[in-house]
């Protein structure tokens, strides 16, 4: 007799090298929780955390937490700690502000880099939408002009006049991942530089931003890497562009002498020049006891994780949901796809409603596309067919 889904699932989830981390996080059995790519699930440990940051480093030590407790430090310590999940050495990434923000320090200080007689600024024109609109408004403030490119047409669009590119490492929407070691290297022949989204990658999969020679990068902390809702986010700058890293937002935070308070400012070295204003302490500390959950684990091991399992999850939508209901839009080939699964379906907000109502909770990007984010850490194959065989009853459901 053949295996069935549940038996495979159940085998699957007894070799998984990963499957023990799961413990590591607040979740409940009675749960598919398939919504990592918008907000990761809490580290259990990480309220304990907390309650000592508050009670003793904020309500006994109080000011003093800046120098005794690391806070004034936490920006680029922090960022040593998400370095290795993203392929950079030491000393190159800076945690703090939104991602927005980043995007705009990025945007602006690559069409700097860039020089005179470069005045284009080649867009994703699938990314997400805020990435254009600060993209468009650095382009304002330096006198470039914003190029609309389908991705997967960089290469080809990089000429002279061309200061950076600004590109999604993976489709918010779709779950595509694109050419970042290509797409970097034909920049870089056109003497163009390469800036990139990485929301949607890091946790999820190799990045190798310093072998494959990245300028600039941006990420946000709260998908993949579980550091809670609004955790700030950081700021690649790679060693060999740090002395000429010209910040269009030069706080006191990041001067070479922050307490000097002189009226004239002077950059600090390396990635520092990356912080702006005073770090959101509560929210930092948060993250860096989320990232906890990192030791020990290879992001290749997550990478092949991800790749069985939205495998899996294909596999049994192909076999569970009636014919036509749903089509992926997430491409099949592992070098294409992202750690998310996007299905085209008609009266998809509806649908996901339903799922999450019976425990299954992806999200939707309107009109027609559920989502289904798989974090490697704590997703198992168990969840991936219970989804799938979920979804199926759902969309067999009469309609009203």
């Amino acid at each position: 007799m053949s295996e069935t889904y549940e038996e495979k699932a159940a085998r699957l989830d007894a070799a998984d090298g990963l499957a023990a981390y799961r413990a590591k996080f607040a979740l409940d059995e009675e749960t598919v929780y398939l919504d990592g790519n918008s907000l990761g699930a809490l580290p259990a440990h990480v309220p304990a955390r907390m309650a000592e940051v508050i009670t003793r480093e904020w309500g006994e030590l109080r000011i003093r937490s800046w120098d005794e407790s690391g806070w004034w430090t936490a920006p680029e310590r922090i960022g040593d700690r998400i370095a290795p999940i993203v392929g950079a050495a030491a000393g190159q990434i800076v945690v703090g502000d939104s991602t927005s923000v980043n995007v705009f320090k990025a945007v602006v200080a690559g069409a700097r880099l860039a020089g005179e007689g470069r005045d284009e600024i080649l867009v994703d024109a699938t990314t997400f939408p805020t990435d254009g609109y600060i993209a468009e408004s650095a382009a304002r403030l330096t006198g470039h002009r914003v190029v609309p490119v389908d991705p997967e047409d960089i290469a080809g669009a990089a000429g002279s006049r061309t200061a950076l590119a600004l590109v999604n490492h993976v489709d918010y929407r779709t779950g595509r991942l694109r050419d970042l070691p290509g797409t970097t290297a034909a920049l870089h022949a056109a003497g163009a530089l390469a800036v990139w989204d990485l929301c949607h990658s890091a946790g999820a999969l190799p990045v190798g931003l310093d072998a494959h020679g990245v300028d600039l990068a941006v990420g946000c902390t709260y998908k993949y890497l579980n550091g809670g809702p609004g955790s700030p986010a950081y700021l690649y700058v790679a060693e060999r562009h740090q002395a000429a890293f010209d910040s269009p937002l030069p706080g006191w935070n990041s001067h070479a002498d922050p307490f000097a308070m002189t009226p004239g400012y002077r950059a600090a070295e390396g990635a520092l020049r990356g912080r702006v204003g005073t770090p959101d302490i509560l929210s930092m500390l948060a993250l860096e006891s989320a990232l906890d959950v990192w030791d020990g684990v290879r992001i290749e091991d997550v990478r092949a994780k991800s790749l069985a399992l939205t495998d899996f999850f294909l596999e049994c939508v192909r076999a569970y949901v009636p014919g036509g209901r749903v089509t992926p839009v997430t491409p099949e080939a592992h070098a294409e796809r992202g750690s998310q699964v996007a299905l085209a379906c008609p009266d998809a907000p509806a649908v996901m409603a339903e799922l999450i109502g019976r425990g299954v909770v992806g999200d939707l990007r309107r009109p027609d596309v559920l989502r289904f984010g798989f974090t490697p850490l704590y997703v198992g194959f168990a969840d991936a067919e219970r989804a799938a065989r979920i979804l199926a009853e759902v969309l067999e459901k009469p309609a009203g």
